[in-house]
């Protein structure tokens, strides 16, 4: 653990968690402007209510203040890796779907899927950093298919774009904390933080 509070693992730790702050803010920007053409071009009403989708983990939090830094990254982690199950399986859904007749929406639904990868292997790093390696992904593999007609697999995929869009939030906020407690646990003069 020695390795983990040297100067430069908190300089580390530092960089990280600022790249992966500015990284969550775009994915969320993304996600939102991604949201709005699937709404529009699934035909589904902006304001349809959607059940928690099977796979992926709440983004609220009870006790959010109480949780170590491990086990934010360790949750994040858990649910970006569901999120790339989720949309790679929205992406060739859409593709059988719609084919070609939509490239729009496909590029829009890729280019998430590889923030989202992206966001993956940083959040791994993060915690190779903190002296703990990311656990395995055995057993994480897609969820089985489901035998969900055409409506409710356009349900499922706004749901598991809005959740998307509240992990952004969550995610730059946990990292914000991240940052805040190693900064305190050095010496190093701190940087200022934007919120």
């Amino acid at each position: 653990m020695a390795a983990a509070d040297s100067p430069s693992a908190t300089l580390r730790r530092r960089d990280l968690c600022s790249r992966g702050i500015r990284l969550a803010g775009k994915m969320r920007s993304d996600v939102i402007d991604l949201l709005d053409t699937y709404v529009e071009r699934q035909g589904l009403d902006a304001s349809a209510s959607v059940a928690a989708v099977e796979g992926v983990p709440a983004a609220a939090v009870e006790r959010w203040d109480e949780q170590t830094g491990t086990q934010r990254l360790l949750e994040n982690l858990a649910a970006y890796r569901a999120f790339r199950a989720l949309l790679a399986q929205m992406l060739e859904e859409q593709r059988e779907q719609l084919g070609e007749a939509d490239a729009a929406l496909g590029r829009a639904l890729a280019a998430v899927l590889l923030q989202v990868s992206a966001f993956t292997y940083h959040l791994e790093e993060l915690l190779r950093l903190e002296s703990r390696g990311p656990p395995s992904e055995e057993g994480a593999g897609p969820p089985p298919p489901l035998h969900l007609g055409l409506f409710e697999r356009k349900l499922r995929g706004l749901g598991v774009l809005r959740e998307l869009a509240q992990w952004a939030v969550r995610s730059a906020r946990d990292l914000r904390q991240l940052a805040k407690t190693s900064l305190g646990s050095s010496s190093a003069p701190s940087l200022a933080e934007s919120p």
